[in-house]
């Protein structure tokens, strides 16, 4: 897609750009949250089991989608730059919601996730652009800013969601629309090609599926570990969003407005984690260390998560988990400097597919784990396992603490120490 003119646009407002494109996109999604599940409910006369199982349904073709398409939506970049890719994405993003708000049924509403499923892929084009504008020392600082556009979107949109929904069900979905394609829009005007024509590489059907993601990630050396652990610590965060409003309710019984406080607080650390202390940690102890860091600190809050009897030890529990925050920008970092520049795309695009599995197969997990817990009033020395899906949250944190301990180190391969953004 040719740009209306020819101005440079330095390479910080490129970044700028994108970490809004990445809010936006978080905001838009977070806000159908709370009114997803009011209008499945509607459509299925107010059936509450019906509703769950549908929107279990919902949440496994969407991460089905984000695993066939990341490592498409990867090579395409890799191919014809980032730029069409992230800007055709978010006018899909935006007819995506219009498509949903209009949904007279579960049968269109279902095709809109699936829609929502392949265009939220470009998320892995966004963080190749970001690995191609930033040298390899900062990488890991500034995906770390992802975290800030994150945890931005997720704070602000459910919040908004909500009071939309109040007014009309429907209306967050529109809000979001007009969000997607005002970014598209701006986008259109100011955002500059990352990659240099003569950095990009070929396309391959057989590069660009799942499978083919794999076998790249297996022939590279190092990043097999790498990606074990990404494919663990998305495992493990995907309990929070399986289980933790069945739980605290379960556990405590809060109502809707202190889930969604607590909600926000999660956010609200997050933001503190990848805005404020990947930096620091990063420069001082290297990517390594700031990611055994970050899994270690996430198993510590699982498990206060678990052990939580009380409100105010699962309150203390969020921003010890929260730090968790810091693996995701040294992982990243680390799995950057393996690949060479015109192959980002890929690489982002097989870690993509890596994480959708995870959230897959998490949120079947942890329910089963969590209903068998509390129906077979699971004890451990003499203490309840409610908490059993957190505990398990943390064993898996802890591996992959060890796996980044034995093998994160190896595989560094240099990587070009200048990068220019082109129109």
């Amino acid at each position: 897609m040719p740009r209306p003119d020819n101005i440079k646009t330095p390479r910080h407002a490129a970044l700028a750009f994108i970490l809004v494109t990445i809010m936006l996109d978080m905001l838009a999604m977070s806000l159908v949250i709370p009114v997803l599940p009011r209008l499945v409910l509607g459509f299925l006369h107010n059936d509450t089991a019906a509703a769950s199982r549908v929107i279990g349904v919902f949440g496994t073709a969407w991460a089905f989608m984000q695993f066939i398409f990341s490592p498409v939506l990867g090579a395409l970049s890799d191919r014809f730059g980032r730029r069409p890719v992230v800007l055709i994405s978010n006018v899909g993003l935006g007819l995506d919601y219009v498509l949903m708000a209009l949904a007279p049924g579960i049968g269109l509403l279902f095709v809109g996730r699936l829609i929502s499923g392949i265009t939220a892929a470009s998320i892995s084009t966004a963080q190749a652009y970001i690995a191609d504008v930033s040298p390899p020392e900062k990488r890991a600082t500034n995906f770390g800013l992802m975290s800030v556009a994150f945890g931005l979107g997720f704070i602000l949109g459910p919040a908004f969601g909500g009071l939309l929904g109040q007014i009309n069900p429907r209306l967050p979905f529109w809000v979001a629309a007009g969000l997607s394609m005002s970014n598209a829009l701006y986008g259109y005007f100011i955002l500059p090609e990352s990659l240099a024509a003569d950095r990009r590489g070929s396309f391959f059907w057989r590069k660009a599926n799942p499978l083919g993601a794999l076998k790249f990630l297996r022939g590279h050396a190092g990043l097999a570990p790498l990606a074990m652990i990404h494919f663990l610590f998305w495992l493990s965060r995907a309990a929070l969003p399986a289980v933790m409003v069945l739980y605290v309710t379960y556990r405590y019984g809060w109502n809707i407005a202190t889930v969604g406080l607590t909600f926000a607080g999660v956010g609200l650390c997050s933001m503190i984690v990848g805005g404020v202390m990947v930096k620091p940690i990063v420069t001082r102890l290297g990517e390594r260390i700031c990611l055994i860091i970050g899994l270690l600190c996430g198993a510590a809050g699982m498990g206060l998560f678990g052990f939580a009897d009380k409100p105010l030890i699962f309150w203390i529990g969020v921003p010890v988990m929260s730090l968790m925050g810091l693996a995701t920008p040294a992982l990243q970092g680390l799995m950057t400097r393996r690949i060479s520049p015109n192959a980002q795309g890929e690489l982002q695009g097989a870690i993509g597919s890596v994480g959708a599995v995870a959230q897959m197969i998490g949120p079947g997990l942890f329910s089963f784990v969590f209903a068998h817990s509390i129906s077979a009033h699971l004890t451990l020395l003499g203490g309840s396992l409610t908490g059993g899906p957190f505990f398990v949250a943390a064993v898996l944190l802890a591996i992959a603490a060890t796996l980044a301990l034995l093998g994160a180190h190896k595989g560094r391969v240099a990587m070009p120490p200048k990068v220019t953004i082109n129109d």
